[in-house]
């Protein structure tokens, strides 16, 4: 048995698939004090509900938020650095760019490390690795005297241009670990090790930052496993979409950060995969935010740099741009009279009025439920129900703003939510040189049915997916990732005819990840590398991925890898520039055990005997056509080839799906509803 255990802020989702090929899902509440006791709890529920021994299981996946809430809430470890001398102050002085550039009351994030814990060793190398002065042993020395006087849990290492050579990186950190062994060291040249000196000190201090944290959960999290009677240790999945084992994750609890969006974006690959849809934008969107990717012919656009918080990371992820609209956002009339909808949100509590505990401000939810696509009897956590009434107050105070009636007010927060959605569903395929109508949306989260297919509309895009759980698509995207690691190196080459330089880097890159393939036991006949260049041409800043297979290059395919760079960055911006000089500045192997993808379980067709799926009808409003009556299906009654026509309402435990007139969905055979959307 293969389980996934997506921990989220409220809910823990789990996904099991047993022997059989069955999927059994779950969902309870997170335990954020411990995030190791809902998982415990959610697979001990599952295997007693599928009557199944701890001992069958041989994949637990798990997806977890412990390094990002630990960054967001600022409640790491203390942290010191260690520079080269001259270098003291680059994490404050950072870039010159800035988010806020016309804000004279902007507020630079908090520095995680205070300058009177960062330390300087008298080292240097040359930009080419050349050792231009070693470390010494009295510097050294005086560097952990000063050590022990200061109270830390860990100490981030990060010297000028040691992604050249990181034999002065190692020397201090092992000297470090000698003296200090109950300390967690990290050292960019193992955390980063490529160019661009603040991005990589950034990166390594904010993997100090959290390292001992995590190092404690993990420790937590396989004792759990054990006691569960689980014969295998828990694969962790990373902000690229792989998993590894709790021992990488320990050594880079960084490549977690970003982790949670990118097992949705593989779920929601995996099922428009089964359904024939190989590009397509995935679309989560859950109380407080959206979550939106590209994928091309079924891979997410990987990201080498994000922002979080303020705090730059520099490791790569699933390309995913977040939107503050989601069920919880929080709707008001600013004072020029204008409707606005988040980024503020109600959370979990007080939450949307309409849930009955104590909100007061009018949010997406509320105005979903007036509006009759939510279902008014809806019963939630501890058999609360669904308050219409507090739902019409709070809107009602919105239409009072704006001079229209409540229900108008509830359309015109959702066309703004929808709006807002639909900006981030171009950034990511517009921006990108992708058009929006020759790619499907993937609706998934617990609101995500519910606005993608308007949201669709507003775009252009004319297809719409809904997967059979879409509540619960991140503990499936578990289930599919493969063991994975990206290991990078910096090398300025400049294509000019010889392949030699290329291949000396790509050498030396494969030994690297047949050492990380050994580390994480993966059998030799299981283990895949794929080359990624990153290039630019020359004088640019910025660079663009070429991808160029097994690696094996030689002097006749230059042109060719050329050729492709030119084309990229003709879809990307529109341009190219044949005639210039283009440059390799890094190279990146991608080390994978892939994972024996499960087979979509084939949902029955329709027999004479079998229930309707229509079990109710009820008022629903839509902008520009107003009121109108509208069918309500149960999923679960639901068959292959069943046709539902627009307006009507899908209901499911996880989640709800609203088909708008002029919307036609089909259930596939694998019970994905397939919805044609018309302008």
């Amino acid at each position: 048995m293969r389980i996934g255990v997506d921990v989220g802020g409220t809910f823990t989702d789990i996904t099991a698939l047993d022997d059989d090929g069955a999927f059994h899902i779950g969902k309870i509440p997170s335990t954020p004090d411990d995030q190791s006791v809902a998982l415990s709890d959610g697979v001990r529920g599952v295997l007693e509900r599928v009557g199944a021994s701890a001992s069958t299981v041989d994949y637990l996946g798990h997806g977890t938020t412990v390094a990002t809430n630990t960054l967001l809430e600022l409640n790491g470890s203390s942290t010191a650095l260690v520079v080269t001398r001259g270098f003291r102050d680059v994490l404050e002085i950072a870039r010159q760019k800035r988010p806020s550039l016309y804000d004279l009351f902007a507020q630079k994030p908090r520095v995680l490390v205070p300058r009177r814990l960062v330390f300087e060793v008298d080292e240097r190398l040359a930009g080419d690795g050349t050792e231009i002065r070693g470390v010494r042993e009295d510097d050294l020395e005086r560097l952990l005297l000063e050590l022990s006087a200061v109270d830390v849990d860990a100490v981030a290492i990060c010297f000028l241009h040691s992604y050249r050579d990181d034999a002065h990186e190692r020397q201090v950190a092992d000297a470090i670990r000698q003296r200090f062994p109950e300390r967690y060291v990290t050292r960019s040249s193992e955390v980063a090790p490529e160019f661009r000196e603040y991005e990589r000190l950034s990166t390594t201090v904010i993997n100090a930052f959290v390292g001992p944290r995590m190092h404690g959960y993990v420790s937590r999290l396989e004792r759990r496993s054990r006691d569960l009677g689980v014969p295998v240790s828990p694969k962790i999945i990373q902000s690229n979409g792989g998993v590894v084992s709790p021992d990488s994750i320990v050594r880079r609890p960084v490549t977690t950060l970003l982790s949670g969006p990118s097992a949705g974006v593989l779920g929601a690959a995996w099922v428009a995969a089964q359904s024939g849809h190989r590009d397509l934008v995935t679309f989560d969107m859950g109380g407080t935010s959206t979550d939106v990717c590209l994928v091309r012919d079924g891979r997410a656009l990987v990201a080498s740099e994000r922002s979080i918080d303020g705090y730059v990371v520099r490791t790569p992820s699933a390309n995913v741009h977040t939107v503050g609209a989601g069920g919880g956002s929080i709707a008001r009339v600013d004072g020029a009279g204008a409707l606005q909808v988040g980024p503020r949100s109600a959370g979990a509590r007080p939450g949307p009025a309409a849930y009955g505990f104590g909100g007061t401000q009018a949010t997406v939810t509320d105005a979903n439920v007036l509006l009759g696509r939510q279902n008014p009897d809806q019963i939630i956590g501890d058999d609360l129900r669904l308050d219409v009434g507090a739902a019409e107050r709070v809107v009602g105070k919105i239409g009072d703003g704006l001079g229209v009636n409540v229900h108008d007010a509830a359309l015109g927060v959702v066309r703004v939510a929808n709006s807002h959605m639909a900006r981030a569903v171009r950034q990511v395929s517009v921006d990108n040189g992708d058009d929006p109508r020759d790619l499907a949306l993937v609706a998934y989260g617990g609101a995500g049915p519910l606005h993608a297919i308007e949201v669709a509309r507003e775009v252009g895009m004319r297809t719409v997916l809904v997967p059979p759980h879409p509540g619960t698509l991140c503990a499936l995207g578990l289930l599919v990732s493969e063991v994975r690691t990206e290991l990078l190196r910096s090398s300025l080459i400049d294509i000019a005819g010889d392949a030699a330089p290329l291949r000396a880097v790509i050498a030396e890159l494969r030994e690297a990840a047949e050492q990380w393939f050994d580390r994480e036991r993966i059998p030799t006949a299981e283990r895949s590398t794929r080359f990624v260049l990153d290039m630019r041409y020359q004088r640019q800043n910025f660079e663009l991925q070429v991808d160029v297979g097994d690696g094996d290059v030689r002097d006749e395919h230059l042109d060719e890898i050329v050729a492709r760079f030119h084309e990229t960055h003709r879809r990307s911006y529109g341009f190219a520039h044949p005639g210039s000089t283009v440059r390799i500045v890094n190279v990146t192997v991608i080390a994978a055990q892939p994972v024996q993808a499960p087979v979509a379980p084939l949902l029955p067709e329709r027999d004479a005997g079998d229930a309707a799926s229509v079990i109710a009808r009820r008022e629903v409003r839509f902008e520009e056509v107003g009121a109108l009556s509208a069918e309500i299906h149960d999923r679960e009654l639901l068959r292959a080839g069943d046709v539902i026509v627009g307006p009507a309402v899908i209901e499911q435990q996880d989640s709800t799906t609203v088909l708008p007139p002029a919307t036609r969905s089909v259930v596939d055979p694998f019970g994905t509803l397939i919805v044609e959307v018309r302008a």
